[in-house]
């Protein structure tokens, strides 16, 4: 076997570095366009504002990595958010013994996290058992829980949800804000599932590999059933954070935060195809999405060319990912 050549291998290192590469770009450029960009509160709004979409991109790059796609997450975060907040404000009333359940916060925050499980995991179940594609499954998925969030707010925010709650959205612990906390914390345990533990290795094989996968032996309708759960209860987690940031529920929670998450991982180098990439590099997406949204706000850039100059740079990032897929 010959040894690669030196461009080759700079070429490799380099491709691995882009996403790090272009947010240090991004970072001088528009420290010099905004001294408002580089001061300590800036700083903590986006990383407050990005906790969101890091908590779903997450889940997407486990679903990507295994070969499948989540459209579902932003009406998933949505209803997990709106079942939390109706708990917390009105309780489920019993007619028939005479009472109404209350819920702590806690008790709203398992909740919360249920339904996303749950979602997800019904997700992977018609994938897996019905052999529906991602893409069609995870569609309908969509429009399943948009409609029952609509249902279960009546079309109207649920608001008013007290500050124990909100602490989960607004508050602060040693500086940083809770949603950071959060977010940080998803990061580090499954930077360790992925990397450290049996499933993220059967993960990498079933997205890099499926039929080789289970030639091997390994259960892959059930591996993709673990992923698609965890990426629900992901979004779950994320529709408690928006509604205590908010402090209200609204029905149309979510809109497009798919179209978002699914950007983040591929800028961060997770391939659409499966098997290759990494949940830090996905960070590395979240936080150029971020600072550019923010970059942009700051210069005054109008909300409709921020469309559009987002959408150039997802085009740009899957561009170049498939270009280094077909150079492998």
């Amino acid at each position: 076997m010959q040894p690669k050549s030196g461009v080759h291998t700079f070429a490799e290192r380099l491709a691995r570095l882009q996403s790090l590469v272009a947010l240090a770009l991004m970072v001088l450029a528009l420290s010099l366009l905004s001294d408002k960009f580089l001061t300590v509160d800036n700083t903590l709004n986006v990383l407050r504002q990005i906790s969101i979409n890091l908590c779903l991109s997450i889940g997407m790059t486990l679903v990507i990595l295994a070969g499948g796609i989540d459209l579902s997450v932003g009406s998933v975060l949505a209803l997990a958010g709106a079942v939390a907040a109706g708990l917390l404000k009105q309780g489920i009333a019993l007619p028939r013994f005479g009472v109404v359940l209350q819920f702590t916060v806690f008790g709203v925050m398992l909740a919360a996290l249920a339904v996303g499980l749950v979602l997800g995991w019904f997700n992977g179940l018609v994938i897996t058992r019905f052999g529906l594609p991602p893409f069609v499954a995870t569609l309908g998925m969509l429009s399943i829980a948009r409609g029952l969030t609509m249902l279960w707010t009546g079309g109207f925010p649920i608001t008013g949800l007290g500050p124990s709650f909100g602490f989960i959205g607004t508050g602060h612990w040693l500086g940083l804000p809770m949603p950071v906390w959060v977010s940080g914390l998803l990061v580090a345990g499954f930077v360790v599932v992925t990397r450290r533990t049996r499933f993220g290795r059967y993960l990498y094989a079933v997205g890099g590999n499926e039929r080789a996968a289970i030639l091997t032996g390994l259960n892959v309708n059930r591996i993709k059933l673990w992923v698609y759960t965890l990426g629900g209860g992901l979004a779950g987690i994320a529709g408690l954070m928006v509604t205590a940031r908010l402090d209200s529920a609204t029905p149309t929670a979510g809109i497009s935060y798919e179209l978002d998450s699914i950007a983040a991982v591929v800028i961060g180098g997770t391939s659409l195809s499966g098997g290759r990439g990494t949940v830090l590099g996905t960070v590395l997406g979240c936080l150029l999405i971020g600072v550019l949204n923010n970059g942009l706000v700051l210069l005054q850039v109008s909300p409709f060319w921020q469309q559009v100059i987002k959408g150039l740079v997802i085009l740009i990032a899957v561009a170049i990912d498939r270009a280094s897929h077909k150079a492998q």
